[in-house]
Parts: structure tokens; C-alpha cells; sequence
């Protein structure tokens, strides 16, 4: 099941996105993401996240954002996880 996990960062987070960005990517790294990148202001500045993860389960994604080491500074001030189903381009099987 594909799951959409958006985050938007406090907006007093400072460096701290950048401050846990290595370990950030090291776990996004042991997972199968279908894609994954931050979302950006009107400045061209990051100011969240976005990622497509396939998971067996909701209580898998909800444990898989909960870990993000983002998550577990708490760089976000809003978190949100949706059920998502993949129409275009096909999906392969």
C-alpha cells in the first residue's frame, strides 16, 4: 500500500534540518522509497518534506514517520499521512 507522508518544519526549527539531514537520509536509505525530497518556499528554501513509501500497513507508516530521525528532533510543526493509489503511469508489477 503507498502511502504519502508530507511534513512541514517549524518555522523556528533554525539549522536544525541540516543539523539531522545525515541521519535522515542514512534511514530513509533502509527503506524502499518510491520518491522522497523536501518541500521549498517561495525563497527556494526548504521548509518540509515529502516522501512516497510502500508499506504493508498504516501502523507500519505511522511507526516509519515516527522514526524519521526529522520526526524525532521535531523539526515539524505539521505532520500528515494519506493513503495513496498510484493510476499514472501504470504501476508495475
Amino acid at each position: 500500500m503507498h502511502f504519502v507522508i508530507y511534513d512541514v518544519d517549524r518555522p523556528d526549527a533554525g539549522n536544525l534540518r541540516a543539523e539531522t539531514r545525515a541521519r535522515h537520509l542514512g534511514y530513509l536509505a533502509a527503506y524502499e522509497m518510491h520518491f522522497a525530497g523536501p518541500l521549498l518556499d517561495s525563497d527556494g528554501e526548504m521548509c518540509g518534506s515529502l516522501m512516497v513509501i510502500d508499506l504493508p500497513s498504516r501502523v507500519e507508516a505511522v511507526d516509519f514517520a515516527g522514526g524519521d530521525p526529522y520526526a524525532i528532533a521535531g523539526l515539524f510543526e505539521s505532520s500528515s499521512i494519506t493513503t495513496f493509489r498510484q493510476v499514472f503511469p501504470p504501476p508495475e508489477n
